[in-house]
């Protein structure tokens, strides 16, 4: 068993707590139970798995599961443990898996594209309802927080791995992209005379959404088919735009499976 901080193991999965060491070592950190039950049930590549002796000992099933399926599993102390997680209360396991950024998504159905996100619980909340509401997929522009962020992957409670999602260098030719597929660009601005509920949702639809605290950019916002607001009472500047995404996404599958 692993008790010692200054194992050459320990250290580099600590160190995988920057951006900058996730990118250099080309991996990312699966925190908790459930994330690591959510990427063995779609079989992600794991590479080490970090548990202590009582988590071993509660979760038979999935360790047997792991240690079949991964590079390497190690029992380490609860002072190890609480060393290498992100996150204050640990329940016992960390695992480290690859980073597979995607470059594409289908261009089909009820997509997103998130320009300049920073807030790591607002991406993982987008990510977690685009997948509970049935989107096809999610573009991010790279310079917005790492999609493989800690904070990324436990705000969407598991949904990071069964949404299609990738980054792209240029989100205003992703956008046109998916015109040219006949797909309607929908934009969301304060200053828009239609409700996001006047679209015809029925069509293939790509929503646009900025920055938490600039908004979409003038360059996006023009070429957008269309622009929408969320109409806000007197005195509200803004909605969060995890919320703002919730309330489009869900009134798109309501008008797909109630309207004739």
């Amino acid at each position: 068993m692993l008790t010692s901080l200054q194992n050459n193991l320990v250290k580099q999965i600590r160190k995988l707590h920057s951006t900058k060491e996730r990118h250099k070592q080309n991996l990312f950190l699966l925190e908790g139970t459930h994330l690591l039950e959510e990427a063995c049930t779609v079989n992600y590549p794991l590479e080490t798995v970090c548990c202590t002796p009582k988590w071993q000992f509660t979760h038979p099933q999935l360790w047997d599961l792991i240690f079949n399926r991964c590079d390497r599993v190690e029992l380490v102390s609860e002072e190890v443990l609480t060393a290498i997680a992100t996150t204050v209360q640990p329940d016992g396991v960390v695992a480290t898996a690859k980073r597979i950024i995607e470059t594409q998504v289908p261009l089909t159905g009820l997509l997103l594209a998130v320009e300049t996100l920073q807030d790591p619980g607002n991406l993982g909340t987008i990510i977690r309802t685009a997948a509970a509401a049935g989107a096809s997929g999610l573009w991010l522009s790279d310079d917005s927080v790492d999609l493989d962020h800690p904070k990324v992957l436990r705000a969407s409670a598991g949904q990071w791995f069964r949404l299609n999602k990738a980054v792209s260098n240029d989100l205003q030719d992703t956008v046109q992209q998916c015109q040219k597929q006949g797909i309607q660009v929908i934009a969301t601005l304060p200053t828009a005379n239609l409700t996001y509920w006047q679209v015809d949702w029925r069509k293939p639809s790509l929503i646009l959404l900025g920055n938490e605290g600039a908004g979409l950019s003038d360059n996006l916002a023009k070429i957008a088919d269309t622009q929408v607001k969320i109409p806000l009472s007197p005195g509200v500047e803004s909605l969060n735009v995890a919320i703002a995404a919730a309330l489009m996404l869900y009134e798109a599958q309501r008008q797909m499976t109630y309207s004739n």
